[in-house]
């Protein structure tokens, strides 16, 4: 790798076996920031038991994460065009580390709120720049590339649930925050040294009729001004905020269901239960966003859509009326992940689809910030169980999904291929317009 004169690193150049690197290098990165979000629920109880603040109070730190996490990867993704993947993640190896360690001291719900903070910006900065890198590296396959770099979120947390769960009962909470912050904001720091951009475009092997991809490159500021952009962005919060809410909320949920210590036992394994759902919720997460990214990328996105969100519908109400019955809601819950999760693999191919690769990484953080605006809904979600049950929130929950459903499929769809084939048209006559133009005045 080699910096210009600016300090600017210059992109790494074109090999087909050192892309397959940087994803799986994307991957492992994205894998050490997962438990900032899946396995806070771990947490939220024994802060609660050793201070008495309450659910409410203390998960607004989650929602402190998310929106930091979510709405400063824009101006994260300008630092990556500016001055490269690498100091970006170096500097988010360094916030999830002290995030964790500041958890472990904190002794006010202020202190708490600030380490949410500081993890946000972390998180945010290493999502971003590897689900962007991975857009520019794999434009061929864009929805198997984003679907793998995000399973690294999603199924990041599934080989250490059982550990940190294992050292707040033994160490308490304190430990488990201090240690695992330092080991996974190493890693992060480590691994940013190696990766890199692409130096030249890559283009598609072939255009697909149900696959419409733009030749234009956007800019933020065409984007912005897209209302496509707009429709997906509204259908990313409509299905992203049942997803946090139950990513947020699963261990009180199973504690005010009455089942998270009862044991479950499914293929030979025997687990309580939240303990079995966590960890196989992350198991089906991760698995869902490679394998929808590949669906997406042969039958079409908005059709993954469809059939992703319909899913997530039927599994929460699945929950609302069966979730007290320990086997039902282990189930429910790691099928309703498995659908969940490809969120964080279509909307980024989706966005790059339809945008162009130039500015994918900053295009795909502003459609990210959805996910933000979606997590003010998190606290919301205790408010209303408090009053209302579960159950209503679940209800709440299905008709979101299923209206994201119908969205994808007869809005989307339709809006997003008249917008590419409208762009292109209107580039030709443009280009058209300034070629006859050029050409009478050199006859002239």
């Amino acid at each position: 790798m080699i910096s210009s004169t600016d300090g600017a690193v210059t992109a790494a150049p074109l090999r087909t076996g050192f892309r397959w690197l940087q994803l799986v290098m994307g991957i492992v990165c994205m894998a050490m920031i997962a438990n900032l979000q899946y396995g806070w629920t771990l947490f939220v109880d024994p802060i609660d038991a050793a201070h008495h603040w309450g659910r409410a109070a203390i998960q607004l730190a989650f929602t402190v994460f998310v929106v930091t996490e979510t709405w400063l990867v824009p101006i994260e993704a300008w630092f990556v065009d500016k001055y490269g993947p690498r100091i970006v993640v170096m500097f988010g190896g360094v916030m999830i580390a002290l995030s964790w360690i500041l958890n472990s001291y904190a002794d006010s719900l202020t202190l708490l709120y600030a380490a949410a903070i500081i993890g946000g910006m972390g998180a945010g900065a290493v999502y971003g720049t590897c689900v962007g890198n991975a857009l520019k590296w794999f434009p061929d396959r864009r929805g198997l590339a984003a679907g793998a770099t995000a399973a690294g979120f999603g199924a990041g947390a599934a080989l250490t649930i059982v550990p940190i769960a294992t050292m707040i009962a033994s160490s308490g909470y304190q430990h488990a925050f201090f240690t695992f912050g330092i080991g996974q904001g190493v890693i992060v720091f480590v691994l940013a040294f190696f990766i890199q951009p692409p130096r030249l475009s890559i283009p598609p092997k072939k255009k697909q009729l149900n696959l419409p991809q733009t030749k234009i490159d956007f800019t933020p500021p065409q984007v912005l001004r897209s209302p496509i952009f707009w429709v997906m962005y509204l259908v990313f919060v409509m299905v992203a905020s049942g997803g946090l809410m139950t990513a947020a909320q699963i261990g009180p949920i199973a504690h005010d269901f009455k089942i998270a210590d009862t044991p479950v036992t499914l293929a030979g394994f025997q687990m309580a239960a939240l303990t079995f759902a966590i960890s196989l919720d992350r198991i089906l997460d991760g698995f869902g966003r490679p394998f929808f990214g590949w669906v997406s990328d042969t039958i079409g996105r908005e059709h993954t859509m469809f059939i992703a969100f319909g899913t997530a519908a039927l599994m929460l109400l699945t929950l609302s009326a069966y979730g007290h019955v320990p086997v039902v809601f282990v189930l429910a819950t790691a099928v309703y992940f498995g659908v969940f999760g490809e969120i964080y693999s279509l909307f980024p191919a989706t966005c790059g689809d339809t945008f162009g690769s130039k500015f994918a990484t900053t295009n795909n953080g502003m459609l990210y910030t959805a996910k933000g605006t979606a997590s003010l809904l998190v606290p919301l979600a205790s408010v209303i169980s408090a009053t209302y049950g579960w159950k209503a929130v679940f209800v709440v929950a299905v008709a979101l999904n299923a209206t994201a459903a119908l969205t994808a499929l007869f809005v989307i769809k339709p809006m997003r291929r008249s917008f590419i084939l409208g762009k292109e048209a209107e580039s030709a006559s443009t280009a058209t317009g300034r070629a006859e133009t050029t050409a009478k005045t050199e006859t002239a």
